[in-house]
């Protein structure tokens, strides 16, 4: 019995000092997983999962952006060591000084073509999104280093994992599921963990390998090699403490696995993506989503109303890279929009340069004062209840550095739009939400935009903008196509004098 005591005493000390979350038993199969990477000829780094609280790093100086942060979802993104002989570079220190992770770490890291970085842990618990997905981040492009942040391939989402709970993508319960997620450029690599996840008793219907293709990245451990990131998309958990639980202790781990002599090589092609559209559109709600723009401009008749307009709003991840362009990172598994008139069409100034990353937002220039008179009415389809998104959002960013304050979710605006069309039965397909510095309590869709508070608000003579996101259309298991779905829109009202 008192070894037995021991023995769990052990097994929980070390998930308090790796702060994993793996239970002992799940903690045993990792090390023997290790252990059979290590017999197979590979150096097995381990790295740290974190939550990449892009407002926090904005605030500490660590980053010059919040990059257009989605505030419905805290992103935890994988740090990996250098390859063996490598050290970290000193300016990303300060990341990982200030989300307090290993300095032996790196959130972007560049890859050798016979390197994997491998997740091996459990899936985040119910909820109704959630994404693995990976980026590239730097390329040197005439011996210019250019921050590119654009997705390579389409995600492994909650839909098409192969966890314990799907086996091989079949349809079953994702979440809280142990699986394995391979990111590499070589199918021999791919092959021989998969050999020894299997000896270590993951079974190969629960691995996934996530592809860095060769033929569109320049991989590698030279100065001018492209440089990565991988980030766990979880969105709106059913239950919030077991969310932050997850992000706070994600039951999982990270590896870096670099093989100790050289092989061979065979690159992976480019993986075919998944089809976004289903030729079924929204377009049918077009005249109920006009019928309340008029209720809206008529309800603020006594307001000047200025209509933003309304675009894409990044470009997708191939586009980006083919152009050495910032894509702000795009997920192939969702549509974006935002209510300005331009695109990204230039690159952006080198990694930490602190001058204005988009400078072409103030046209139009829209602030938020703090008169009574003067807010922002958002409306639009409401693309979970037509069955175009799983889940959709809008926030609004401060334009200067893309900081997003606060997002409302289609939970929050359900319902909204029945006081403006109440003899509409399409109603329920739409929403209206207020923006505004003060709100009134007989309104309950309305936000009030703090400022004074630095990153985490938008002061009064601050440009900003509108970002929409509309997440998986579960018939593609893929983002729903833009030329299927009805634009949201907004409108600024401001006092007449």
């Amino acid at each position: 019995m008192k070894k037995y005591v021991q023995v769990i005493l052990l097994g929980v000390l070390f998930t308090v000092l790796t702060g994993t979350g793996l239970s002992q038993n799940e903690t045993e199969e990792t090390k023997a997983f290790q252990e059979a990477l290590e017999q197979d000829g590979f150096t097995v780094q381990e790295g740290e999962l974190a939550y990449f609280d892009l407002l926090r790093l904005l605030e500490e100086g660590a980053l010059p952006s919040a990059y257009g942060n989605n505030p419905t979802t805290k992103y935890l993104i994988y740090f990996v060591p250098p390859a063996p002989g490598y050290e970290v570079e000193e300016r990303i220190k300060q990341i990982t000084s200030t989300l307090g992770v290993s300095e032996n770490t790196t959130p972007f890291w560049d890859l050798g073509p016979d390197e994997a970085v491998v997740f091996v842990g459990r899936t985040p618990p119910e909820c109704r999104y959630f994404s693995y997905d990976h980026y590239i981040i730097h390329r040197t492009i005439d011996d210019e280093r250019r921050w590119i942040f654009a997705n390579v391939e389409d995600t492994v989402n909650n839909l098409v994992i192969n966890t314990e709970g799907t086996p091989n993508g079949s349809s079953g319960d994702p979440f809280n599921q142990t699986t394995v997620i391979i990111i590499t450029a070589d199918k021999g690599i791919d092959q021989r963990i998969r050999a020894a996840a299997q000896s270590a008793g993951y079974s190969d219907n629960i691995t996934n390998t996530q592809v860095l293709p060769p033929a569109i990245l320049n991989l590698g451990l030279e100065n001018d090699s492209d440089t990565f990131a991988a980030f766990i998309r979880p969105a709106l958990f059913n239950d919030t403490e077991a969310g932050d639980d997850y992000i706070n202790n994600t039951p999982a781990t990270v590896f870096r696995i670099t093989p100790n002599n050289t092989t061979e090589l065979d690159p992976y092609d480019y993986p075919e993506l998944r089809v976004r559209g289903t030729g079924q559109t929204e377009f049918d709600l077009m005249d109920d989503l006009e019928e309340l723009r008029i209720a809206i401009l008529d309800r603020y008749n006594q307001s000047n109303a200025t209509e933003l307009p309304t675009s894409q709003g990044v470009p997708i991840g191939s586009d980006a890279i083919q152009r050495g362009i910032n894509a702000v990172g795009p997920d192939n598994d969702a549509a974006y929009l935002w209510s300005a008139n331009q695109t990204i069409s230039s690159p952006t100034p080198p990694f930490f340069d602190t001058s204005q990353y988009y400078p072409f937002l103030r046209d139009p220039a829209i602030t938020l004062g703090n008169n009574t008179d003067e807010f922002i009415i958002v409306y639009g389809v409401n693309h979970v209840a037509t069955g175009k998104a799983t889940y959709s959002n809008f926030c609004i960013y401060g334009a200067d550095v893309w900081n997003g304050v606060r997002a409302i979710t289609d939970e929050d605006f359900s319902g909204s739009a029945e006081e403006y069309l109440p003899d509409n039965p399409n109603a329920k397909y739409l929403y209206v939400y207020k923006l505004a510095r003060n709100c009134t309590e007989e309104y309950p869709y309305c936000y009030e935009v703090p400022y004074g508070v630095g990153v985490h608000g938008i002061e009064l003579d601050q440009p900003l903008f509108i970002g929409w996101r509309a997440y998986l259309e579960n018939s593609t298991k893929t983002g729903p196509s833009y030329s299927e779905i009805v634009y949201d829109r907004a409108i600024k009202f401001d006092p007449k004098n």
